[in-house]
């Protein structure tokens, strides 16, 4: 299993098939060449780009979509090669056994409604990943090899970032959610994360192939 950060929130997974997760509008259009499947996380812009999904089923029309049922009722286009997931569930998506956790997005503000959010793990049978969209949801019943953490939002501080690597214990963390910083803010977070998260922690840049 590859794993190929890309802007923000986006990671494209190549061994058994190419697995790409949350393709948003900041992300590269490029993550979504030759993909077979595609995992949305929830319906926020900066993960679900309606226009770059609809341009690269025009390319690759076997493609196919996960998301949560709410979101799929925003997007009638995508019915015919889109399938409902939900909290609990497990399916198999380009060649990888994927299980999906959570349900609702982190709180933003207690004005704003919370929306569906789904995580992620993401399995080839030798090691696995796990991606949490928007949320600090721990997979409490799995041992977690490669965790991508959130590290600037306006629904998260960095302690609560810091806290979710540290109950999730995974082999090593990546930094996942992190357009909205500048390289300085970004360096006093990774400084942290490093320090504090009790596991080995980076912070790549997009366009890096982690093995």
């Amino acid at each position: 299993m590859q794993i190929t950060k890309f802007t923000h929130s986006c990671l494209r997974i190549e061994g058994a098939g190419v697995l790409v997760v949350d393709p948003g509008a900041f992300s590269e259009r490029s993550a979504l060449d030759g993909a077979d499947a595609v995992l949305i996380t929830h319906e926020h812009i900066d993960h679900l780009d309606p226009e770059a999904l609809t341009e690269a089923l025009d390319r690759r029309p076997g493609l196919r979509l996960y998301a949560h049922a709410d979101v799929l009722a925003q997007h009638p286009a995508f019915a015919g090669v889109a399938t409902a997931v939900e909290p609990g569930g497990e399916f198999e998506a380009a060649g990888y056994q994927v299980r999906v956790y959570g349900g609702r997005h982190a709180v933003i503000h207690p004005d704003i409604p919370r929306i569906a959010n789904v995580g992620y793990l993401i399995a080839d049978g030798s090691t696995n990943l796990y991606h949490p969209g928007d949320s600090f949801t721990v997979p409490e019943d799995t041992t977690v090899d490669t965790l991508f953490a959130p590290l600037n939002a306006p629904w998260m501080k960095l302690s609560e970032s810091i806290d979710f690597v540290r109950a999730v214990k995974p082999g090593r963390a990546y930094a996942l959610h992190d357009a909205l910083l500048t390289p300085t803010g970004a360096g006093i977070s990774d400084g942290h994360l490093e320090r504090l998260s009790g596991t080995k922690y980076a912070h790549v840049a997009p366009g890096t192939t982690i093995p």
